[in-house]
């Protein structure tokens, strides 16, 4: 048994809408595929993976580094104990030898896209879907059968008014989403609120609204921000300031008494722990939103977990950043408390499988071998042709 090839390639996911600040007109993502000599009804088992939006490709850091790591390494040293499947532990540590410490950026990207791509693998080698492989290897034995789900979205667009900001919402809870999130920011403190409440006029109670700044506010807007957000009752206050400002995001928790959320841009276990020791983050209320394709992958994702544990937060507290199918197979092994959803920006790469479906804001996994990719057929096509696989 081993890895046979990989290959990667750069696929456009550009688009007319911004956040606080970016915009995307001109993002891309990584593609990888590994490919093994295990073969399941004549063709061999291929491992796909992706990195999330909001980064760009990483095929420098791929090629330069990490893939021809692993073409070098001894195909055996890269199997478990039982030599009857591939070890992304093992994987991951000869991705990153020679690595220094520190300096979590766009490394972490690339060696994600990988990782990914490996648990596809494994877990399609083993003949089952992920959040079962998770489950009985690195969980409980038990899984959750359903995960909650939230609709991310509410950018700000090109002649987008509040009229259309009100009918993409209604979309969603069309959809079955009960909790909506949209964009703040990137307008001045008045009109955010006027488009807050005309959000709120659709979806009803703050309890269904959440809000993200994506980093833009030095500490006096983010607390005008909280204090102005205060009588929404909000589903939560998102990412106020730069994501290693833990120093801003402490204040913002001594003064804001609703739920926040931070944690997307944030790449390491390192990383991880000086947020919640030093964040100001609350675990009876707050939400950890590390995205495990930008984070160094599961492997990474996982000590994660066992960091933030330590400092009194569960599982439950993680509602990770980036609306994929990775996240969400996470979700259901390791019970976390939910995933996001793109269910209208970054096709193909956000949403889940095309029979499943998003019912009281909550969504099942499909009973498929490996991640599920091959379940939404606009996705796999995507990732098929553009690694010629």
């Amino acid at each position: 048994m081993k890895i046979v090839d990989i290959r990667d390639a750069i696929v456009p996911i550009s688009s007319p809408i911004r956040n606080a600040y970016v915009d995307f007109s001109k993002m891309t993502a990584s593609v990888v595929a590994v490919v093994t000599d295990v073969e399941r009804n004549g063709r061999p088992i291929v491992g796909y993976g992706f990195n999330s939006n909001g980064r760009y490709a990483a095929s420098g850091l791929l090629n330069e580094r990490f893939m021809p790591r692993l073409r070098e390494a001894d195909p055996e040293s890269l199997l478990n104990d039982a030599r009857d499947n591939l070890d992304p532990g093992r994987i991951w540590s000869v991705m990153m030898t020679n690595e220094k410490p520190g300096g979590h950026g766009e490394r972490s990207v690339a060696v994600g896209v990988v990782d990914m791509a490996v648990w596809d693998a494994v877990a399609k080698i083993a003949g089952m879907p992920l959040y079962k492989y998770l489950a009985d290897n690195h969980g409980d034995g038990t899984h959750d059968d359903s995960v909650f789900v939230y609709a991310a979205g509410g950018y700000y667009y090109p002649g987008k008014d509040v009229r259309q900001l009100q009918d993409e919402m209604r979309r969603y809870r069309d959809m079955g989403y009960e909790v909506v999130k949209m964009k703040i920011g990137g307008a001045s403190l008045d009109e955010d609120l006027r488009r807050i409440e005309a959000v709120l006029e659709v979806v009803g109670e703050g309890r269904y609204l959440a809000v993200d700044a994506n980093g833009r506010f030095d500490l006096a807007t983010a607390l005008a921000y909280a204090e102005a957000l205060k009588p929404y009752e909000l589903f939560w206050y998102e990412e106020a300031g730069d994501p290693l400002d833990f120093a801003l995001q402490a204040r913002l928790g001594e003064v804001y008494p609703g739920p926040m959320a931070t944690g997307e841009n944030l790449f390491s276990h390192q990383d991880a722990r000086n947020l919640v020791r030093y964040g100001g983050l609350r675990p009876d209320r707050d939400w950890l939103q590390f995205d495990c394709a930008l984070s160094y992958g599961l492997v990474e994702y996982m000590r994660i977990l066992e960091v933030i544990a330590e400092e009194g937060f569960s599982s439950r507290n993680c509602i990770p950043h980036g609306g994929h199918q990775l996240s969400l197979n996470i979700a259901a092994g390791l019970k976390l408390g939910g995933n996001e959803s793109y269910p209208e920006v970054f096709a193909p790469f956000g949403g889940f499988a095309d029979t499943i479906r998003v019912e009281n804001g909550r969504v099942g996994l499909p009973d498929a071998p490996g991640i599920g990719f091959e379940q939404k057929a606009a996705l796999i096509t995507t990732m098929r042709e553009a690694t010629n696989t």
